[in-house]
């Protein structure tokens, strides 16, 4: 039975840890992740975990020891944003290229310089293309379902590979929300006792982890490390299923509000997209067609599927709170790869938001999906990449 509670997110993603009980997690502060590992810490302080923490002096020696004990055979877990992040961005692509499934709740905080304490999603971005799954959250509920539901898509026997859990700074780590948890009983049944796939510590049966590779397998290596990749989503849709199931909530690789008919469309990460979906109800009262697509799975990249969904469209503004200096947003170019192979596909067009924690006001949802509107009716689109809610 669901319990109803008003809480943060970054407390609903503690309590979803503790709910599994890992064995190790590494903990290392910082704004605005501290208060997740704080609590967590609790937990293991009070007894109401067995997982033994591991207080480091880094993100990068927290990602090293979860490596260590993740190998060794071990359900391991940490948490970080921004910097840190970027500090273990070293290790990240060790902890995927030795396929360990260590749970990683990432905080999404701007990157330095200047130094930003606030959200937005460039810390991820930076470390898309480093082998972990990526799993977008909307809001704390969301944050709470999709941790718990990494840890069946990351260590399934077919995948054994690192999940990020993102979730907006401040905005869903600090707010406080009605949410439901599930009993811990229920929480564990659905997670089920961990698996060990080639561990360590198995003295009989020696193995290396990350051993020298050169020019002679390397190349077939990575070839492998994608085609695990591939077999992701088919996961994530499974574990969904079962997860509806439990809780009546559903998932999959997305989420499409008000699309199937959709003339006009936003592509947008994580919280931003509550906001759009109100004034997307509001230009449907006047009857102008427009839908949003939220992605869930940002990695791997469900491309056939997004396509599929914004097929039928006239234009789409995808919005991206991160940046890719002389570029175009990172989320923009994936939306682009996905729609390119259509005959017939929409107008895109690329709209750069909230950095730094600017506040994302339905002012801006509203002028974006005024010039979408205009686009649609002409065929016509002026600059393809702009910065919206910026001081001129």
């Amino acid at each position: 039975m669901a319990k109803v509670v008003a809480v943060t997110g970054n407390e609903a993603c503690a309590n979803a840890l503790r709910q599994v009980n890992p064995d190790v997690c590494g903990i290392y502060p910082i704004t605005p992740q501290t208060d997740m590992m704080q609590r967590f810490a609790s937990f293991i302080s009070n007894g109401k975990v067995s997982t033994e923490s591991i207080l480091v002096e880094s993100e990068h020696s927290s990602m090293s020891a979860c490596i260590g004990a993740a190998a060794a055979g071990g359900r391991v877990v940490t948490a970080t944003s921004s910097q840190g992040l970027a500090l273990m961005w070293e290790m990240l692509h060790i902890a995927s290229g030795d396929r360990l499934p260590i749970i990683m709740p990432v905080v999404n905080r701007a990157l330095s310089a200047p130094l930003n304490i606030h959200g937005d999603h460039s810390d991820a971005m930076g470390a898309r293309d480093t082998g972990w799954i990526q799993i977008w959250s909307e809001n704390a509920q969301e944050s709470y379902d999709n941790t718990i539901q990494a840890f069946r898509i990351g260590e399934h026997m077919d995948i054994r590979l690192p999940v990020m859990v993102c979730l907006d700074g401040f905005i869903i780590s600090h707010s406080i929300e009605r949410m439901e948890y599930l009993e811990d009983t229920e929480v564990r049944n659905f997670v089920g006792d961990f698996k060990n796939f080639l561990p360590l510590l198995d003295l009989d049966k020696p193995k290396s982890y990350g051993p020298l590779i050169l020019t002679d397998l390397y190349h077939e290596y990575k070839r492998a490390q994608h085609e695990v990749m591939t077999k992701v989503k088919d996961v994530v849709l499974d574990v969904a299923k079962d997860f509806e199931k439990l809780s009546g909530r559903k998932y999959g690789l997305f989420e499409s509000y008000r699309l199937d008919d959709a003339d006009i469309a936003l592509v947008i990460l994580n919280s931003a997209a509550g906001t759009s979906k109100d004034v997307i109800d509001d230009f449907r009262n006047k009857g102008i067609k427009a839908g949003l697509l939220k992605p869930r799975l940002f990695r791997p990249f469900p491309y056939e599927e997004v396509a599929e969904a914004l097929k039928h469209t006239k234009a789409v503004c995808v919005m991206d709170r991160a940046d890719s200096f002389g570029g175009y947003g990172p989320l923009f170019m994936e939306i682009t790869s996905a729609l390119y192979q259509l005959k017939e596909r929409p107008v895109l067009i690329n709209k750069i938001y909230g950095l730094g924690g600017r506040d994302y006001m339905p002012s801006h949802a509203e002028l974006v999906l005024n010039e979408l509107n205009d686009i649609a009716k002409s065929g016509k689109t002026g600059t393809i990449k702009e910065y919206i809610g910026v001081r001129e």
